[in-house]
């Protein structure tokens, strides 16, 4: 691996080979408990939480799951926002030997159904918000053990009362839940031992099932290991150089979301970091959380950088504390990164995962030579190359599919053998985006393989497209994706978000493009919104709005 040409791009420090401790996910938390029992994990809306007083929660859920009939290797499914139930959740199913199923608090019942019959899961921890959604599938799906929680269990004395109250004004009457046949998780764990618990499973067993979220089909449960994650949590350690024991991050990325797990939670914990928790992305209460707390690392999507960028407060507000954001979930625009940086005087580098991968692959460096537009280079132990549809690697500047090796790498699809054989091969996974490799050995993503546009026999590349609308300065955020066309096959359809104040025209934006993009590039239809349709991790879906214009051709 030493031959490969980006490790001569490796910042001083950081080798090309890591060593990697046998044990489970769940030992970080152990780990850090140890060295700094009394110092801060959990940051919730003034709320704090030590590390001893975490391990003690995670300790009494693993209890109280073998108390209600949970075996290790049984599947326990947690639908919650960022809130602290679900870091201690999350360790106490591994302490006792469990799966995670991580479940989206924003399924729907087809979603949520399909969900819990793939992961064969029997037991949820669900927020009381969206638990109806649960108790509408129970029954088709059996489950045993329904844990009910909410956002005020864990918020300081004065915001629980006032919560309900907010909730009113909110969202209607406060309703409590009907208690047929669900547990109250705080009331359950008050009477559970904290009593420690060791657990029976192996390094290489399933920790986690991160369900893909089924944007090429039918979402798919990626079986990430103790050793994948605890792989990927040392080498975003590495590549970060954080110290033990110090650190503030930031945690607005859902932490169901393979990204949010590792970038904000499974590192904090191993790091023995605060993780500042924040349910729900709202611009004005992140800035008040940057300016009180000082938050140090802040992982996040482009999405979620644009929104700070463009609120009217953020030349009020102090964001100096922030000294390291990688970008992830989608691409993150030159100007974008260029922005948020003057603003922070951090660094915003753009990285690469995906869930089969737990999730990261390729970086650029934080504290080394980064190439703008690049998604940087591989990460340690890990090997990349591009490769032709044959299989065959091809020349560094050449486009073909980005294919990957390493520990961090997934144990396959649950119960989906054809579906892990087609993207695992010999050990390298194929991710299904197209880009290249430079001489020095930094990549660039092209597009996902299915989102290219063959338009009159071109290849069109969105990214390109949307690199060049974002440039515009009357543009807040733009997608490209190809929509059918009699003529040439397929067309070039862009989705545009205006910024505040702005009227640009699609004349306007048509000449702007012509003037920077081939004439086959240039969008033929624009259509502008309000917004545009995201995931929780701010990720801009391409699939909702393919879906869309194909609706409107059929009526």
């Amino acid at each position: 691996m030493s031959n490969d040409p980006w490790t001569k791009n490796y910042p001083e420090g950081i080798e090309p080979h890591l060593e990697y401790p046998s044990q489970l996910i769940s030992d970080f938390l152990k780990n850090s408990t140890e060295q700094f029992p009394n110092h801060n994990a959990i940051y919730y809306f003034g709320k704090k939480i030590t590390y001893k007083d975490l391990i003690k929660q995670a300790y009494k859920f693993a209890n109280l799951l073998k108390e209600k009939g949970v075996k290790p290797g049984d599947r326990v499914a947690i639908m919650l926002p960022n809130i602290p139930q679900y870091v201690y959740c999350y360790y106490g199913v591994l302490f006792m030997g469990g799966i995670v199923v991580q479940t989206n608090p924003l399924y729907v019942e087809r979603e949520l159904e399909y969900h819990l019959k793939d992961s064969g899961a029997k037991t949820i921890v669900v927020l009381d918000l969206v638990y109806s959604r649960v108790k509408a599938v129970k029954e088709k799906v059996a489950l045993e053990n329904i844990f009910t929680t909410s956002i005020q269990d864990h918020l300081p004395f004065i915001k629980k009362l006032l919560y309900p109250l907010v909730q009113k004004i909110k969202k209607g009457p406060y309703t409590r839940l009907d208690k047929e046949q669900v547990l109250s998780l705080k009331q359950e764990l008050e009477q559970s031992s904290d009593k420690p618990v060791n657990s029976p499973s192996k390094p290489d067993d399933v920790a986690v099932l991160q369900y893909t979220g089924g944007t090429t089909g039918v979402s798919k449960g990626v079986m990430l290991t103790h050793m994948n994650l605890v792989s990927n949590t040392i080498q975003c350690q590495t590549w970060v150089k954080v110290k033990k024991g110090q650190g503030s991050v930031l945690a607005v990325v859902p932490l169901f979301h393979v990204y949010g797990m590792t970038t904000c939670m499974n590192f904090s914990i191993a790091s023995g970091a605060v993780v500042n928790l924040i349910p729900k992305f709202e611009v004005d209460s992140l800035l008040k959380l940057i300016e009180s707390q000082k938050p140090t690392i802040f992982p996040g999507a482009p999405t979620l950088y644009q929104g700070i960028i463009n609120h009217p407060k953020v030349n009020q507000t102090d964001l100096s504390s922030i000294e390291c954001c990688i970008s992830g979930s989608a691409p993150l625009p030159v100007s974008t990164q260029q922005k948020f940086e003057e603003l922070t005087n951090g660094k915003l580098v753009e990285g690469y995962g995906l869930s089969e991968a737990s999730p990261v692959v390729i970086a650029n460096p934080v504290w080394g030579h980064r190439i703008e537009g690049s998604i940087g280079i591989p990460w340690p132990n890990t090997e990349s190359k591009v490769v032709n549809e044959l299989g065959e690697q091809v020349a560094p500047h050449e486009i073909g599919e980005i294919i990957v090796k390493g520990p961090q790498v997934m144990k396959g699809y649950w119960n989906q053998p054809e579906e892990t054989a087609a993207v695992l091969k010999d050990g390298w996974l194929y991710t299904g985006d197209m880009g290249y490799m430079d001489n020095k050995g930094y990549f660039y993503i092209v597009d996902r393989k299915k989102d290219m546009i063959i338009a009159s026999g071109y290849n069109v590349y969105p990214r390109e497209i949307e690199e060049v609308l974002y440039k515009h300065p009357a543009v807040k955020e733009a997608i490209v994706l190809g929509v059918p066309d009699k003529y040439r096959g397929e067309t070039v359809k862009a989705y545009i978000v205006r910024k505040k104040g702005s009227n640009v025209t699609d004349e306007a934006l048509n000449q702007y493009c012509r003037s920077n993009l081939a004439s086959y590039k240039v969008p033929r239809i624009y259509e502008f919104r309000d917004e545009l349709p995201k995931s929780m991790v701010g990720k801009i879906l391409r699939r909702v709005l393919a879906e869309e214009h194909a609706a409107t051709l059929e009526e």
